[in-house]
Order: structure tokens, then C-alpha cells, then sequence
């Protein structure tokens, strides 16, 4: 056990020594985290309303698509995405491979069925007779889509924190993509996985110690804003 401590000891020495190896690295695993989310949920929370909302021949097909995609592993979306992004591929004039730009697009492709699944269940779950009574005063679909996100925002919250959490944690579709290149897309995550995999436990340690820690504090601030929302809400209808 005395790496778990050795580690603990220095977590707080790169913590208050200002490493630049660190910091350079939360800044990226920050950014990835981010636009990933960002991204996923322009795109997800339309396409969550329009399976949730929308009466359409194959919606049933594209709420189990949405479901299954909650369980695609980071390793093969990684794999695929690589494949794509060779110079002979597709992808490949875009010379994306081992690039921040091939993370974020791995991590968005991770994030969207996160954010489609959970906002399509989060709107599903709102009682027909709101939305009934919106249309019947004549509202069009903008105006319904943005009462069922106001109605439905405590699982939106859960959605994005859930796309949060996932980009923060993310491993091996960040190297596989990425290559895991200090200063470049090397993520904190990733950089625990490296150290470890150089036999530096205590440095591995550390990463991970501030890792978690990264994600508790981004973590909780969602969650305290979404608690926030929902005691707000209630208040609002106590009124």
C-alpha cells in the first residue's frame, strides 16, 4: 500500500507545485470534455425531442438504436474512427489521426447516444396533457419542443452530466485515435493508463487521484445546478 500513499503525497505535490505536465493535461481533458459535450448536445437534444415527441414510422427502431448505443464500446467506436482516419480511408485527406480534433470527434460520437437516449426518456416522460393543451392553443413545434425541455430539464441536467462524466473518464478511444501525445490530445485519464504502463505507480496514482477529484467538482456543480432547477420547479408549482 505504500504507492497508494506515495501517490496521495504526490497528488498534492503537483497539485501545489503548479506542474505544467499536469495543468497542460487537465486543460486538455477540460477541453475534450467540453466541446465534446457541447457538441453532442446540439446535435443529441433535437434528435432526443424528435424520438421522444415525434410520431413517425421507425421512431420505436430509433429509440432502441439510441439504447444500444448507450453500451457501444469506447474501444471499437476508437478502432472504427481510426480506421476512417487513415491516409488511405475516407478521413484520411483530413489528416485527422492523432490530433485533439480526432479526439473530440471520438468523444462527441461517445457523448450522442448519451444525450438522444436520456433526453428522449426524460421527454417521454412528461404528461401528455401539457403538450396536448399546448398544441390546442394552436403552438407550433418550436414552442412545444421548448416546453418539454423546460419540463423536462431535471433529466436533460442528468443527460449532460452523464456526457460530462464519460468524456472526463475516457480511455481507449483517446489513444486509439489520439496516440495519448503529451501536450497535444494526452488526456487525464490517458496519462494515468501511461504512467502505470511505464511502471511509475505513484505518478499513475496522482493523475488518477486528481482525476477524480476533477470529476467531482465538475460533476457537482452540474448536479448542485440541476438540484437547484428541480427545488426551484417545485417551489414554482407550490406557489
Amino acid at each position: 500500500m505504500n504507492f497508494l500513499w506515495d501517490g496521495i503525497v504526490q497528488a498534492w505535490d503537483l497539485i501545489l507545485s503548479g506542474d505544467p505536465y499536469l495543468w497542460g493535461t487537465t486543460w486538455v481533458t477540460l477541453k475534450v470534455a467540453g466541446v465534446s459535450t457541447v457538441v453532442a448536445a446540439l446535435i443529441g437534444m433535437p434528435l432526443g425531442l424528435l424520438l421522444g415527441l415525434g410520431s413517425f414510422r421507425g421512431r420505436g427502431a430509433g429509440q432502441a438504436l439510441a439504447n444500444a448505443g448507450l453500451g457501444l464500446p469506447p474501444v471499437i467506436v476508437g478502432l472504427f474512427l481510426a480506421l476512417m482516419m487513415f491516409p488511405a480511408s475516407p478521413l484520411g485527406r483530413f489528416r485527422l489521426l492523432y490530433t485533439l480534433d480526432a479526439v473530440y470527434i471520438a468523444q462527441t460520437v461517445l457523448a450522442l447516444p448519451i444525450i438522444i437516449a436520456l433526453t428522449s426518456a426524460a421527454v417521454r416522460s412528461i404528461s401528455p396533457g401539457l403538450l396536448d393543451q399546448a398544441r390546442g392553443f394552436h403552438a407550433g413545434r418550436a414552442r412545444v419542443w421548448i416546453l418539454a425541455i423546460r419540463e423536462a430539464r431535471i433529466g436533460i441536467y442528468a443527460a449532460i452530466i452523464a456526457a460530462v462524466g464519460s468524456a472526463l473518464s475516457e480511455v481507449g478511444a483517446v489513444i486509439l485515435v489520439g496516440g495519448n501525445i503529451q501536450d497535444v490530445d494526452r488526456t487525464l485519464a490517458s496519462a494515468a493508463l501511461f504512467e502505470i504502463d511505464s511502471g511509475h505507480f505513484a505518478e499513475g496514482v496522482a493523475i488518477g487521484i486528481i482525476l477524480l477529484g476533477l470529476i467531482l467538482v465538475v460533476v457537482g456543480a452540474l448536479t448542485f445546478l440541476q438540484h437547484r432547477d428541480g427545488s426551484v420547479r417545485l417551489d414554482r408549482r407550490a406557489a
